[in-house]
């Protein structure tokens, strides 16, 4: 068995990935990164992932980019609600937070070193998302290089290789996936808005999608919402 380093939020997402890994036969190591987000609630649930599903171990970092803010998620800037089925406008949103995959991917490929691990799993998506661009595939495939351009693994070692299972399915596949791999759902937060006890506000872009991922998978919704 492998040592494999997980990017675990606390959301659905990181949390089938996470499941994901362990299948494959990996000992996962699960990493999660208090970056200054709106809430903690999240982080109280990538550890309850991270023991439900079998993590080996589980690493909390702290890194401050509430410090330069720009984004809804670490400055005083609103979160959008949508109240309706109204679209949720062009462009990249105001919750897309500057370099944020960048630094918990580079925190991620740190630990794996030491551990002596060549995998990394995200659980970035390019289908069912907001429009950032660090969900893309060229994003991941230029950080894969990057990783093994820049440490010892890359250059002595057999090369780093970052993994990203959920890149190209939907909400409701991932839902399926999740139920399959005996993922609780109820134990994540994937709100932008969530309170301390983490229910969700049912109206962010992140609400939204989960819910039709639910729904379009035929899955009761174990959402709690405040």
């Amino acid at each position: 068995m492998k040592n494999a380093v997980v990017l675990v939020s606390g959301g659905m997402d990181s949390a089938v990935v996470l499941a994901m890994a362990r299948a494959q036969g990996f000992v996962p190591y699960a990493l999660s990164v208090q970056y200054g987000q709106r809430h903690t609630s999240e982080l109280d649930a990538a550890a309850r992932m991270a023991a439900a599903l079998g993590a080996a171990a589980h690493k909390v970092v702290n890194v401050d980019l509430r410090s330069i803010g720009g984004s809804a998620l670490t400055d005083d800037i609103q979160v959008p609600v949508r109240t309706g089925e109204e679209p949720g406008g062009e462009g990249i949103p105001v919750t897309y937070v500057p370099a944020r995959n960048t630094i918990m991917l580079s925190i991620a490929l740190g630990w794996a070193e030491v551990l002596g691990a060549a995998d990394i799993f995200c659980g970035v998506n390019a289908v069912d998302y907001s429009g950032y661009p660090d969900c893309r595939p060229e994003f991941i495939a230029a950080f894969q290089t990057l990783a093994n351009l820049a440490t010892k693994a890359g250059v002595e070692g057999a090369g780093i290789v970052v993994h990203a299972p959920l890149q190209f399915m939907g909400k409701a596949q991932i839902v399926r996936e999740g139920v399959a791999l005996g993922v609780d759902f109820s134990s994540t937060v994937s709100c932008y808005n969530a309170d301390a006890a983490g229910r969700a506000c049912g109206h962010c872009d992140a609400c939204r999608l989960r819910a039709a991922g639910f729904a379009e998978a035929g899955v009761a919704d174990p959402t709690r919402y405040a």
